[in-house]
């Protein structure tokens, strides 16, 4: 994609949601890791479903390791994976607490040492709770990244990098919240719709996919 189609591009997600947020619902930046790393392989409407509660009560690193790994799979056990991802929040708040204060670093390499975080975690922490210039790569950022042709590559760091040198100001803060409410609601998966997209005209993609068939009125 060449350089004036990607800032128009850029500039009509931007115009058409100007303050994008994560559908996460956290409150501090401990939260976030929480809610971010307990989203692997499942949707943020059913994270939030199972941590609404558990946020009430527990805002800390301390606080989880107060209400211990029993009491937090009943908590989550609505999430994929809810007995490894359990683990993995104990021993990362344990981590937080012995190594950092029970404060959240803002540092890549520090957060990657955290268990169950990633490079994908890390940077939605970074970009979310510290304002960081960062491109997290979930399969909808994967997805738009290669079939518009913004962001082509075969490994979700492949694309963050080129995303990383192709995006320019003023867009760089909010790229990775329109991409991948663009991948989740517009270019989805299985049948991108084309036809509603106001992107399409300088997407790669190929053939667009016409908008559905209005249904047959029934006959009296």
């Amino acid at each position: 994609m060449k350089r004036a189609d990607i800032v128009e591009f850029y500039a009509r997600l931007a115009a058409d949601n100007p303050h994008p947020e994560t559908e996460l619902e956290a409150g501090n930046p401990f939260q976030l890791v929480v809610a971010v790393a307990l989203s692997a392989q499942a949707t943020d409407v059913g994270v939030n479903k199972a941590t609404r509660r558990l946020f009430e009560t527990v805002t800390t690193p301390q606080q989880m390791l107060d209400l211990g790994e029993d009491a937090l799979k009943q908590h989550i056990k609505t999430i994929g994976l809810f007995n490894t991802k359990a683990k993995n929040v104990i021993a990362l708040s344990q981590r937080l607490v012995d190594v950092y204060g029970g404060e959240v670093p803002n540092d890549r390499d520090a957060l990657e040492t955290l268990p169950g975080v990633g490079r994908k975690t890390a940077n939605v922490v970074l970009n979310v709770a510290f304002g960081a210039e960062t491109f997290a790569v979930d399969t909808h950022i994967f997805r738009v990244g290669n079939r518009t042709g913004l962001a082509r590559g075969k490994t979700p760091l492949a694309v963050e990098l080129k995303l990383d040198k192709a995006t320019p100001q003023p867009f760089r803060l909010h790229a990775h919240h329109w991409l991948i409410l663009h991948g989740r609601y517009v270019c989805k998966a299985r049948r991108p719709e084309c036809w509603r997209c106001i992107v399409a005209d300088l997407c790669a993609f190929k053939p667009k996919t016409p908008p559905p068939k209005a249904a047959l009125p029934k006959e009296p």
